[in-house]
């Protein structure tokens, strides 16, 4: 199933794509997208149902973040073999883990704010893994038990305030919409080998990232095990799994980095496109 959620900031409705690519209503049957509804159990009722039975939504509505009530949004560095070495940087011996502040949170096509002084907003496509169920010292065979399905993230990053100032890197990873997450949660069911999916990112038609989910140096099963054994994962937590080559700051000689005015769009194979207008906040 592809799940998403619909309308206005702040009033999604939940729904599902259907075969023909319509949106079908899903509000009388659940009250939103989120940790409470992509159990297994949850899951299954939402399969069990025929979509044409469903109230198609009319026009091209605005798609918020596929999942919402976002409890913790979790971040992998330098998890590229391709990406690391582009970065300069050693692939790390152990995974790179950070937090993005949920309010990055937004809908897979809103506009992106250029932070004020910023000087290094950067872009990156990452697969998202989202978790269905409560996830605690797991077995690394048994991990993808805990996984309700994948979705596309823009990772986007200020890149000065992340690494050239003092403190942490979430500074730099948390501006409000630094996160567009969609537009759709894939089922798992649908997405046989999340580590043979292609992924790509242009900015203003120009490709920069042109990768695969071949090279990711942690894989998902092992990332979920990891997570677990340091913090509680939620249903409705999102893993953010790193990024492959291409990024502006890997960019030689010259890094290019993101203004005013300019538009992103990227997508991964069988899970969808994003595409965003960039904006000064």
């Amino acid at each position: 199933m592809k799940l998403l959620r619909y309308g206005p900031k702040g009033q999604e409705k939940p729904g599902l794509l259907d075969a023909a690519g319509t949106i079908r209503d899903l509000s009388g049957v659940i009250a939103d997208i989120d940790g409470t509804t992509i159990g297994k159990d949850g899951l299954a009722r939402l399969a069990a149902l025929d979509p044409a039975s469903l109230p198609a939504v009319g026009g091209s509505p605005r798609l918020g973040a596929c999942v919402g009530k976002v409890g913790k949004f979790i971040c992998i560095g330098l998890n590229y073999a391709d990406h690391a070495a582009e970065s300069g940087m050693a692939v790390p011996p152990e995974p790179v883990i950070f937090m993005k502040c949920t309010s990055a949170i937004c809908g897979p096509d809103d506009d992106v704010e250029i932070p004020r002084k910023s000087k290094k907003t950067d872009w990156e496509v990452e697969l998202g893994v989202v978790i269905g169920k409560a996830a605690k010292y797991v077995e690394e065979k048994d991990a993808l038990d805990h996984v309700a399905g994948y979705c596309v993230i823009n990772d986007v990053s200020e890149r000065e305030f992340q690494a050239e100032r003092a403190g942490q890197w979430t500074k730099g990873k948390s501006h409000d919409t630094f996160g567009p997450t969609g537009p759709w949660l894939v089922t798992k069911d649908e997405v046989p080998d999340p580590q043979d999916l292609k992924m790509w990112l242009e900015v203003d038609g120009k490709r920069y990232q042109d990768g695969s989910t071949r090279t990711m140096v942690y894989k998902v099963p092992f990332l979920v095990h990891y997570l677990s054994q340091f913090m509680s994962l939620q249903p409705g937590d999102i893993i953010s799994t790193g990024t492959p080559p291409g990024v502006g700051l890997g960019i030689k000689p010259n890094p290019v980095f993101l203004k005013a005015g300019q538009t992103m769009r990227l997508g991964i194979q069988g899970l969808g496109e994003q595409q965003q207008r960039t904006v000064q906040a």
